[in-house]
């Protein structure tokens, strides 16, 4: 069982492989792809079992003993994320079957999302700086074939922008992981954390914290970061826009929460406190993006932004309980972002447009659409007793305790507006006068609809079971608050 956290990476590597050479066989692809992700998904929670009853989990490749050869590392944290993704990259490949279209099916889509699959769960369980920027670019890659896939004018406009500003975030990312290395030498992550608390000068310490911030801060989508993002989300069809909304910034994210509790927890007062007051603006930014537009697509990616602030404001304080709240949250947001973002889709779909002025009753001739959204809207919110309410109960409470009185509160505030900018898709797109509309037909958007509902459903169980999942989220926040668990159970000291 040692070499259980490299599954998650293999099987959609191999998948990927052979499922390039099988481009033409549309059918056998879906196939393929749909057992390999249950497998994934199976690994992961075995993994995460595995992590509660035995501890972090870690493996040295080709048997180079830690710090010297590279570590793949998976505690709770990493084992949670790792799981929620392929559970979201399953359900948006059955909604897939029925949206993509078979010229993308056969240009490698399928092939594409493996590998955008290998780098998310790579990123999320490496234990090595340089390594996490290899995760990175195949991830990004993935992401970039994902984006212009079916080359409409407006993905490859986007495609472009989105390149560049990528590029120029790697570029950072490598001069960002020197500059670290020549003052600790080393890029082991665990062997970074100890060898920091040994360099006695802040000033450089708190300058690689800020450059880390701008490389993962482009990457998630932080203000004042985050312009590339509503455009080049916008661009992609459905599936890879839920992909690409659950996915691609938290690991971003991901990154920042990662180096900021085991590298630069030594000296924080300057730097997380910047970390907080971007927060909070991106929180603040992302709802007036929110409430601004009158477009179902615009309107949830600019909850992204949002929901990012959220996260991150909670791991500013670095009060344990909000820590377990942004992590609680940050899960919870990864399947509900991916619910929205399919359920939207299914709207465009039936009714051919995202421009809300244009839709209008749909829950007469489908109020099983018209309820799931509702929930997973509420949930979205964070309106107990659903998911999105214990992460911000969390979040906010920690904050409190920690004495940081303005960014709870617009945390609470932002729930408002997060609540005012759905119910504004509810009231208008699904209430309302119908109309007519002449998208896929009835059982097209029955398969649709039923393939996001399992993400609601899921959600709902999520925030409902929060009390049993608690053990889990406690030794995830354990590690981060204590770095020095995660540090022995690399260096095995």
């Amino acid at each position: 069982m040692t070499n259980l956290l490299i599954l998650p990476i293999l099987i959609p590597l191999f998948t990927a492989i052979i499922l390039m050479f099988i481009s033409k066989y549309v059918k056998l692809q879906r196939g393929i792809s749909a057992l390999s992700t249950l497998g994934t998904v199976a690994a992961s929670l075995v993994l995460i079992n595995t992590v509660h009853h035995d501890g972090i989990q870690t493996v040295n490749l080709g048997s180079w003993e830690a710090p010297f050869g590279i570590t793949l590392v998976s505690d709770m944290f990493s084992a949670l994320l790792v799981t929620t993704t392929s559970i979201i990259a399953f359900i948006v490949l059955l909604y897939s079957f029925k949206s993509i279209g078979v010229d993308r099916e056969r240009f490698y889509y399928y092939p594409v999302v493996q590998f955008l699959l290998v780098g998310v769960n790579g990123a999320f369980t490496t234990g090595d700086i340089f390594n996490l920027f290899v995760f990175f670019e195949v991830m990004l890659m993935s992401s970039y074939v994902l984006l212009v896939l079916g080359g409409t004018k407006a993905q490859l406009r986007e495609g472009i922008k989105y390149i560049l500003v990528n590029v120029i975030s790697s570029a950072l990312f490598v001069i960002t992981v020197a500059y670290l290395y020549s003052v600790v030498g080393t890029l082991n992550m665990a062997d970074i954390s100890r060898k920091i608390a040994e360099v006695d000068q802040p000033g450089i310490i708190t300058a690689i914290a800020i450059l880390f911030l701008l490389v993962f801060g482009l990457k998630g989508a932080i203000f004042p970061l985050y312009f590339w993002l509503p455009g080049s989300y916008y661009a992609p069809p459905t599936p890879v826009l839920a992909l690409f909304g659950a996915l691609l910034t938290k690991v971003g994210v991901y990154s920042i929460i990662r180096t900021y509790t085991l590298f630069f927890y030594h000296y924080t007062g300057f730097t997380h406190e910047i970390l907080s007051i971007l927060a909070i603006l991106t929180m603040v930014l992302g709802c007036i993006g929110a409430i601004a537009y009158w477009d179902v697509k615009k309107i949830i990616i600019y909850n992204i932004v949002i929901a990012v602030g959220v996260i991150l404001f909670g791991v500013s304080t670095m009060n344990p309980e909000a820590l377990e709240g942004a992590i609680y949250y940050l899960v919870h947001d990864m399947i509900i972002k991916a619910a929205l973002f399919l359920l939207v889709g299914v709207m465009i779909a039936i009714t051919g447009t995202a421009n809300l002025k244009k839709m209008g009753g749909l829950i007469k001739h489908y109020p099983w659409l018209g309820w799931t959204f509702l929930v997973a809207a509420f949930s979205l919110a964070g309106i107990p007793p659903l998911s999105g309410f214990i992460g911000k109960f969390l979040i906010v409470r920690g904050s409190f305790a920690a004495g940081a009185y303005v960014g709870a509160g617009v945390v609470l505030a932002s729930s408002l507006l997060v609540l005012y900018s759905v119910i504004k898709i509810f009231l208008n797109g699904i209430w309302g006068t119908p109309k007519e509309y002449n998208g896929v037909s009835k059982g097209d958007a029955r398969y649709l609809w039923m393939t996001s509902a399992v993400l609601v459903v899921l959600a709902v169980f999520y925030g409902l079971g929060a009390e049993a999942m608690r053990p889990l989220f406690s030794q995830a926040t354990e590690v981060l608050v204590n770095p020095n668990l995660y540090i022995d159970a690399v260096l095995k000291e």
